[in-house]
């Protein structure tokens, strides 16, 4: 079973940078065949066979913390400090796991310097910005912002969820790149459980609904490992920078108000001011650094979520903690349910059946007013019927006799 992370690797080397098959195989260390079949996927593989243990899964740390030290150090010395710590594997498997770790040290570390070429990375993190934005009904919700930022120009793009969910940064991150008019060649991520897989020894692996992401836009990821800050520095101090300059003496409404607040101050200030590193204006660098970025794929790739639910007795679907009515009728049925960040839809063997806008109240009741009348007709009927309460005309059976002649 092909993994997404070698689809993903495949797609960007074949079509972005523009490498052979024969290269790309000898990289990636798989058979042409396997390149071949990856190349013909347009969608990244589903399921991923779970990777096995290993008697090195537990001293990981240990050889994090060597690399760290001196990144080239010998398997021969690894395994001369091994030994005293309990570890009674060979030196093979061993040395296989460096060829893992070894990279991703390497590359975390090339990562730190202050410039960069045009196009080559943003630095994506998550901004807990701790403002209460209003969702109606007398609640509120902390927004948070995923920040993209271009450290050759220092352009950012910033886009606001009510969550920090895998959903929410797939989405969120796509709002960047087209907020920053294209496509670098590298994004560092930090190693938050919404973009990364719970680590079991080994290398950090993206989650899957991410590295799909990424596979469409073939931007490759460079995870940082944990406590790492210095790896996304410009990304830290375009958050101070937000903190101080944006968020003081300002209201918001709601989501879609923090958004345009945000984005007007960005074109009309942030990017106007002139950044002492940079040396120029930031919208003048951008300019620049634009043409040196990937256009975005038509269409988009889609990162709406996708689920399944029951309708309730009552005529109601439940969805990230809400019900949302449906027609009556449907009680018991199994629908699909996909969402984005603003809207509901909700679909019967493949036709529609509700939409509506999403509702980030906690346990808030959304009812369409169509859905609303329905339901109190069908209510009032069935008290009619139980009480008995319903007029049945008696039959003209001359009609019938006239339809066969009789009459």
């Amino acid at each position: 079973m092909y993994r997404v992370q070698d689809w993903a690797e495949v797609h960007r080397l074949f079509e972005r940078e523009g490498w052979s098959k024969t290269a790309i195989a000898v990289k990636l260390g798989m058979s042409r065949n396997t390149v071949d079949r990856l190349l013909e996927l347009d969608d990244p593989p589903v399921y991923r066979r779970p990777p096995k243990g290993s008697a090195l899964d537990s001293f990981v740390g240990e050889m994090a913390a060597m690399l760290e030290e001196n990144p080239r150090v010998a398997a021969t010395v690894i395994l001369e400090r091994l030994r005293p710590l309990g570890y009674s594997g060979g030196i093979t498997v061993l040395k296989d796991r460096l060829q893992q770790l070894r990279p991703l040290l390497l590359a975390a570390k090339s990562y730190q310097r202050t410039s960069y070429l045009p196009g080559e990375i943003a630095q994506l993190d998550w901004w807990h910005t701790g403002v209460e934005i209003p969702v109606g009904k007398g609640a509120t919700r902390e927004a948070f912002g995923l920040v993209a930022s271009l450290p050759h120009s220092a352009a950012h793009a910033t886009t606001f969820t009510f969550g920090r969910t895998t959903a929410d940064f797939c989405a969120a991150a796509l709002g960047c790149f087209q907020r920053l008019g294209g496509l670098p060649e590298k994004a560092v991520i930090d190693n938050e459980g919404c973009m990364v897989k719970p680590r079991r020894g080994g290398p950090a692996r993206l989650v899957d609904e991410v590295a799909a992401l990424f596979g469409h836009l073939l931007v490759k990821p460079v995870i940082l490992r944990p406590r790492f800050p210095e790896g996304k520095g410009q990304d830290e101090r375009t958050v101070g920078y937000l903190e101080t300059s944006f968020l003081p003496l300002r209201r918001f409404e709601s989501l879609d108000d923090l958004q345009f607040q945000h984005d007007s101050w960005a074109r009309n200030v942030a990017w106007q001011r002139h950044h002492r590193r940079v040396g120029a204006k930031v919208c003048d660098a951008a300019r620049v650094e634009r043409a040196f970025l990937r256009a975005l794929p038509d269409p988009l790739p889609n990162v709406d979520t996708y689920l399944e639910a029951r309708v309730m007795k009552d005529g109601f679907v439940r969805a990230g903690g809400v019900d949302y009515s449906v027609p009556p009728g449907h009680s018991g049925r199994r629908v699909a349910v996909r969402m984005s960040l603003s809207e509901i839809w909700i679909y019967l063997e493949g036709e529609l059946l509700a939409q509506h806008h999403r509702s980030w109240v906690t346990a808030d009741v959304v009812l369409h007013p169509d859905h609303a009348r329905a339901l109190r007709l069908h209510r009032s009927a069935k008290r009619r019927l139980a009480a008995g309460d319903v007029h049945v005309p008696a039959p003209n059976l001359a009609v019938y006799d006239a339809l066969v002649g009789l009459s």
